[in-house]
Formats: structure tokens, C-alpha cells, sequence
């Protein structure tokens, strides 16, 4: 019979299992509150995504006819191989609707989408006209973007390169 004053039921193994998985319970959901509340939080999207570049539906209108009518055309020559640490050349040539080679001002970002806080960006000199060098030091491996920047005066151009890996040495 099983009272107050028994106490075989601490020797019975059943029981000794509930406790233990109601404390591997506990400890896994205060690891994961630990890991939601840590300050260095990755993210794919901005932090600030509502509110940086807030645009009305005619500001996007009108910046997405901008590079419409701009219709400049880049030619990325991609590394064969990128390694973490060591500086990676590229070579950029932007030309316009017409063939003709576009000077300006170029810049670089590479974006990782598994952590903002690794994000840089790369000024690229230009070497010949409508053609940009640079070279890019990734600090991790894994996959990341690049948002080439182009500037002529009040014209603004912007592409995107497709994602890629950069590998550990």
C-alpha cells in the first residue's frame, strides 16, 4: 500500500525517469531563452528593415524606371576559387544601353545574410574606362552576396550578384 510514510517510491526507477526528463525539459527551453535573449543576434533581414529606405509605392515606381532607363550592363569576372583570408580580385565592367564604358564611382558591399554585423564594404579603383578592380578579403566561410554600387554624377546604379560560397582554407 502506498502512503505518506512509504517510501519505495524514490527507489522505483519510473520515477527516477520522470525527474530526469522533466529536468532535460528545463535545461533545453533555458538554453534556448538563453540563445533568443544573447546580445550577438544573426539575422537574415536588416534589423532596421521597416524603417531603413522607407519608400512610397511611387518613389519605388519611379527609382525602378531610373534604372530601366539607365539600362547599364555589368560583366563580373568571378575568381574561380574564393578562400577565407585571402584577398580575392574582381573585375567589374559596367557599360551602357549603348556599349559606351560608364566611369564613375564604385563600391562593393559583400552581405552575409547569416550575420549583418560581418557586412563591409570595398571601394573599387577604376583601371581602364568602365572597368573597376577590387579585391575582397572575406573574414568567414559560408555564403555571401555582392551589391555593386555605381555613381555618374546624379546617376545611381545598382546590381546584385547571385549567392556564393566562399570556402575555409
Amino acid at each position: 500500500m502506498i502512503s505518506q510514510s512509504n517510501k519505495s517510491g524514490l527507489r522505483n526507477p519510473w520515477v527516477w525517469g520522470m525527474l530526469a526528463l522533466i529536468v532535460v525539459v528545463l535545461a533545453v527551453n533555458s538554453t534556448f531563452i538563453w540563445f533568443a535573449n544573447k546580445n550577438t543576434r544573426s539575422s537574415l533581414v536588416d534589423r532596421d528593415y521597416k524603417t531603413k529606405d522607407r519608400k512610397s509605392g511611387e518613389e519605388l515606381v519611379s527609382e525602378l524606371r531610373e534604372q530601366q532607363a539607365l539600362a547599364w550592363q555589368t560583366e563580373i569576372k568571378n575568381p574561380g576559387s574564393i578562400v577565407v583570408g585571402t584577398p580575392t580580385s574582381y573585375e567589374i565592367d559596367v557599360k551602357d544601353r549603348d556599349g559606351n564604358p560608364v566611369s564613375g564611382i564604385m563600391e562593393v558591399q559583400a552581405y552575409r545574410a547569416a550575420d549583418a554585423s560581418k557586412d563591409f564594404i570595398t571601394p573599387f579603383k577604376e583601371v581602364a574606362p568602365g572597368r573597376y578592380q577590387g579585391y575582397i578579403n572575406f573574414t568567414l566561410k559560408g555564403y555571401w552576396e555582392l551589391h555593386i554600387h555605381i555613381e555618374r554624377g546624379e546617376e545611381r546604379f545598382g546590381v546584385d550578384t547571385k549567392r556564393f560560397v566562399v570556402a575555409e582554407s
